[in-house]
C-alpha cells in the first residue's frame, strides 16, 4: 500500500528529477528547487507550484490526470533569466520517464510556458506547465 497520493508521488520524482541536473544547478546558483521558498531566498530559485488532479479513469483501469505548474523566479536580466531556467526544466521533465512512488507515470508532457514581469518587486516568474497521467502500479 502506497503512502502517497498519485499528486504527491508526482511532485516528489519532479523534484528529485530537478534538484539532480547539474545544468539547471548552475543556472540557479545551486540546487534551488523549492516547495517553498524560505523566508530569505533570494532569487533565481524553483518552486512547486500548484497542482490540480481530476480521475480519468476508464471502464478498464483507474487513472488521474494532473496539471503541475513549475514556477522560476528570477530578478536580473529581464525575463531571459527566467526564461533560460525555465527551457532547462522542460528539457529535464518534458517525457522523462520518472518511477514514482506507489504509482506509474503513464504520461508527463509540457503544455505551456507564461513569463512575466511582476511590477511591484522588480521580480520575474515563468510559470510552466505540465500535464501527467497516472494509474497505480500492479
Amino acid at each position: 500500500m502506497t503512502t502517497l497520493s498519485p499528486g504527491l508521488a508526482l511532485r516528489a520524482a519532479v523534484h528529485q528529477r530537478l534538484v539532480g541536473d547539474a545544468a539547471l544547478g548552475a543556472l540557479l546558483g545551486g540546487a534551488r528547487i523549492y516547495d517553498e521558498p524560505p523566508r530569505a531566498a533570494l532569487p533565481p530559485y524553483v518552486v512547486l507550484g500548484p497542482l490540480a488532479s481530476k480521475d480519468v479513469s476508464g471502464d478498464v483501469a483507474p487513472a488521474q490526470e494532473h496539471q503541475l505548474v513549475l514556477e522560476v523566479w528570477s530578478r536580473e536580466g529581464g525575463l531571459s533569466e527566467a526564461l533560460k531556467a525555465a527551457d532547462r526544466v522542460v528539457r529535464l521533465t518534458d517525457g522523462a520517464a520518472l518511477v514514482l512512488d506507489g504509482w506509474r507515470l503513464a504520461t508527463l508532457s509540457w503544455s505551456a510556458t507564461d513569463a512575466v514581469r511582476i511590477a511591484d518587486n522588480g521580480l520575474r516568474r515563468a510559470s510552466i506547465t505540465f500535464r501527467a497521467v497516472t494509474e497505480p502500479a500492479e
